[in-house]
């Protein structure tokens, strides 16, 4: 709950979603039913289990990985490290690494309308939105205090623009459509040489100092990160998600032997003190979702398996994070999925209980590439029709068989079949493997009939990519 709420406020309604939730967390804690826990362990808090469980219901998202790498069109930040699988086309790494620290002297996206973008998004039937504040090279496209290294910086062109704070005008717009505002932020900052220290080369991804040598140095990181979390979290109104990602940053109990290889050649422990973190970000937003990605415990309250659909149902929270094309930043003549592959893969997510977080990057001018936005407008077409199978709904066993998947309302009530379609038809059959003996069909112009299991859809028009059936 937000410092300093008056009597008057709490009577005129203002900031009521928080005074309830926070009231019912010190009813639980009162009675016993919320105890200390370890960061190791899941999320107990119910304020913030009840924020997860509406977040499911939202279903599609919208990321936009946007930064100064946009200028270049290439694969965002990563140039930067100085590892084998890094492909620089044969540039010097010292001087590729200081060309590229100079982006910030000419990023000028002048053809950046947040308000439009908000609109595709939700037209695209989009509930939510990711934002990247800062990526990993450490460009800031929010206002900070803490570093000059940023969108509203002075060397930065785009600072005397009339709103140079790029993610308050993301916020502003998504929130002003009703949807819901995540923020990502990368938990290492590159460009800050409290994490990469001047004074030493940077082999790999991690801190290029030994910490138990430095450890004021670390401390004073730990603080800078803090500081800027503070500033995301408290200057943007009601942030919703908090998606941290740069998961070689994390405590010495969460690595295991898929995440030691992450930490490189010295393999230094980076723990940047989640639990007061949390409590910095919760201290004006209680019910705050935070993502701590591929650490586990307390502060990943739901997983984001990366640009991957997991064979079958996952028994907690999760969220498939997916470029469109093949690349996360905007990279020219990408190769996007068609509309096809993005509705089914939209339609297989939901069947196995999780959510989809579908990429689309800015070019430089801080425009949403034609070819994107015509599938984001497909997509939102076929959702306006069949959304009622996806939205708020819940898994029903078998989930996915075949071409079909199954959905269910919250309250078990309603029953869906999802029949996805690869080609153009004007009729289709499908086994269904849920029983039923009367179905309706969703989809506007559509019929359809079931006979001994199995399911036939006709249509005056050919039908294309999926068509939803109440059973």
């Amino acid at each position: 709950m937000k410092k300093g709420v008056s009597l008057q406020e709490i009577q005129n309604g203002m900031d009521m979603k928080k005074i309830v939730f926070f009231a019912l967390y010190i009813t639980m804690m009162a009675m016993g039913w919320v105890g200390a826990q370890t960061d190791r362990e899941p999320e107990t808090d119910p304020v913030v289990l009840n924020r997860i469980d509406q977040w499911q219901d939202l279903k599609f998202g919208f990321m936009m990985h946007w930064g100064i790498y946009a200028q270049w069109g290439v694969v965002e930040s990563w140039n930067l490290c100085n590892e084998p699988w890094i492909n620089r086309n044969g540039a010097p790494y010292d001087q590729y690494k200081q060309e590229y620290w100079n982006l910030n002297r000419t990023f000028n996206p002048k053809d950046f309308h947040p308000d439009q973008m908000a609109a595709m998004a939700k037209q695209a039937g989009m509930k939510y939105v990711v934002f990247t504040t800062k990526h990993h090279d450490g460009f800031c496209m929010f206002d900070s205090k803490f570093s000059k290294y940023g969108v509203t910086a002075p060397d930065c062109p785009y600072s005397r623009t009339a709103q140079p704070d790029i993610t308050r005008a993301i916020v502003d717009a998504f929130r002003g459509k009703g949807m819901w505002t995540g923020l990502y932020f990368s938990k290492p900052d590159w460009h800050c040489d409290d994490y990469w220290a001047h004074e030493w080369a940077t082999p790999d991804r991690n801190v290029n100092y030994d910490i138990s040598e430095h450890p004021d140095r670390w401390k004073r990181y730990v603080e800078f990160t803090h500081n800027q979390i503070h500033e995301l979290t408290h200057n943007y109104g009601d942030i919703d998600i908090l998606w941290l990602d740069g998961g070689w940053v994390r405590p010495e109990w969460s690595i295991n032997d898929e995440t030691r290889p992450w930490l490189g050649c010295y393999q230094r422990v980076q723990d940047v003190d989640m639990e007061r973190l949390a409590k910095i970000a919760r201290s004006n937003n209680p019910d705050l979702i935070i993502v701590d990605r591929s650490v586990g415990g307390r502060y990943e309250n739901y997983r984001t398996p990366e640009k991957q659909v997991p064979d079958s149902l996952l028994p907690y929270p999760w969220e498939t994070c997916m470029t469109m094309g093949d690349s996360w930043s905007y990279v020219p003549n990408d190769n996007y999925k068609s509309v096809g592959q993005l509705i089914h893969m939209l339609c297989d997510v939901v069947a196995k209980g999780g959510n989809l977080l579908l990429n689309v990057g800015p070019d430089a001018e801080g425009r949403l590439p034609q070819e994107a936005v015509v599938r984001m407008q497909e997509m939102g077409a076929w959702l306006d029709m069949n959304g009622q199978a996806i939205y708020a709904t819940r898994p029903l066993y078998p989930y996915s068989k075949g071409d079909v998947r199954y959905t269910q309302s919250k309250d078990g009530k309603h029953r869906y079949a999802i029949c996805l379609i690869n080609e153009p038809t004007k009729k289709v059959s499908f086994a269904l493997a849920v029983g039923a003996t009367k179905v309706k069909c969703i989809t506007p112009g559509c019929t359809a009939k079931v006979k001994n299991g199995v399911l036939t859809i006709t249509s005056s028009k050919p039908m294309v990519h999926a068509v939803a059936v109440e059973i």
